[in-house]
């Protein structure tokens, strides 16, 4: 028997590995992944690891000893170079490995820049891998100017650790506001607001036309004619599903490896999860880019890898840190044409509730737990709350969950 395999070693890979043991399984179990570390957390790379808070081995999901511990045979510093679907193996390197079933947990590479942009200069970094936040490192110092390219939450993130860390911070975001793909005007307000009272000069409405310098990056030319002095670049951009893989393989790929509502890709012994794949929602496909859903889809696949044959219903959540403010989203915005606010007693706290007519799509919770539970529940649930009680400061939550 060739048991399973799984190709992608970050958070969907170890969560799928070890939910496949828990669920009873006993046969061969390989997880292989592209970098040197054990499956790591990536959320805390650019921000508790970078400014120093926490070290290595907190980073690991699950301590090295683990995997041998479960029979579980961890390749690190492996890159599968093809699937071949019809001989169900895979090729790396110079060895084929066998399988019965396969699952990919490739997860997301960040998008970079062009190389006629300047992209391939030194000094131009993007956040995804601990080697890509060691490199940072290297480059910080205070009074260092920084340029963060992109005003979404990985752009910002990145922004509010080079801020605390003491660099000369500037943001540009070529879209007319922050955040503008994924919150409202409302959110992007609040966010704009907290990184210029800490002394990020952000500019919106501006992009960047090109970086300067011979072999390391020294400046940047932006799209409104402004030259700036610059010392080091972080790329924030976006994220792309890896189907590089499933691609030359022949699978389905629909915004990534698409995937039916048990996590079966088009080959009916290979499966995807994580942030790679694309599934079923509503009356389309979606992929969801977060720790939960590549935990809870994961999990999900290794019980219908054993035969529970369950359909996938997500729980959507998100969380982003920037400074002493931690954003906490409950649901899905698309479609929203209303939004409600909700003002804490102290400064700072407030929650940004969304709606479509009278239905509650999703909620923003800006140091503001309660509110974020309370909208987690009410959306979990599929019911909704009267916009006018949530409105209202004197309104007590937990009345909603009652209504």
């Amino acid at each position: 028997m060739s048991g399973i395999v799984v190709v992608g070693a970050g958070q969907a890979g170890s969560s799928l590995v070890a939910k496949l043991r828990a669920e009873g399984f006993t046969g061969k179990l390989t997880l292989i992944g592209e970098e040197h570390a054990p499956p790591y957390q990536r959320p805390p790379l650019s921000k508790k690891y970078l400014l120093g808070e926490m070290e290595l081995e907190r980073l690991y999901l699950r301590p090295e000893a683990f995997y041998a511990e479960n029979d579980i045979t961890l390749l690190t510093d492996r890159r599968v170079d093809a699937i071949d679907l019809a001989d169900r193996t895979l090729v790396l390197g110079g060895e084929t490995l066998a399988y019965d079933q396969l699952a990919l947990t490739t997860g997301s590479i960040p998008r970079r820049l062009p190389p006629a942009v300047g992209g391939l200069l030194g000094g131009v970094h993007v956040v995804r891998t601990l080697r890509d936040v060691d490199r940072i490192a290297t480059e910080i110092r205070p009074g260092a100017r920084a340029l963060i390219v992109g005003g979404g939450y990985i752009g910002l993130e990145a922004a509010a650790v080079a801020s605390k860390l003491g660099l000369d911070v500037t943001l540009v975001e070529m879209a007319d506001r922050i955040l503008q793909r994924v919150a409202a005007p409302e959110t992007s307000d609040y966010f704009r607001a907290l990184h210029r009272g800490h002394g990020v000069d952000l500019r919106e409405g501006v992009g960047l036309e090109r970086l300067t310098g011979e072999d390391r990056v020294t400046g940047a030319r932006l799209t409104d004619g402004t030259d700036l002095t610059v010392d080091m670049v972080i790329v924030g951009i976006g994220i792309s599903p890896a189907t590089e893989l499933a691609e030359a393989a022949g699978l389905t790929v629909d915004n990534g490896i698409a995937v039916d509502a048990q996590g079966r890709t088009s080959d009916a012994s290979v499966w995807a999860a994580g942030d790679c794949a694309s599934f079923p929602w509503r009356d389309g496909r979606i992929r969801l880019e977060s720790v939960q859903n590549a935990i809870d889809q994961a999990e999900l696949v290794a019980r219908n890898m054993l035969g529970a044959q369950e359909a996938y219903d997500p729980k959507v959540w998100f969380w982003s840190d920037q400074y002493d403010v931690k954003l906490q989203i409950a649901g899905l915005n698309t479609g929203y044409d209303r939004v409600v606010i909700r003002r804490g007693e102290r400064d700072g706290v407030v929650s940004h509730w969304y709606f479509a007519g009278a239905r509650l799509l999703a909620v923003d919770a800006m140091n503001d737990p309660r509110s974020y539970m309370v909208g987690k529940r009410l959306i979990d649930a599929g019911r909704s709350a009267d916009p006018a009680a949530i409105a209202d400061p004197a309104t007590d939550l937990k009345d909603l969950m009652k209504a």
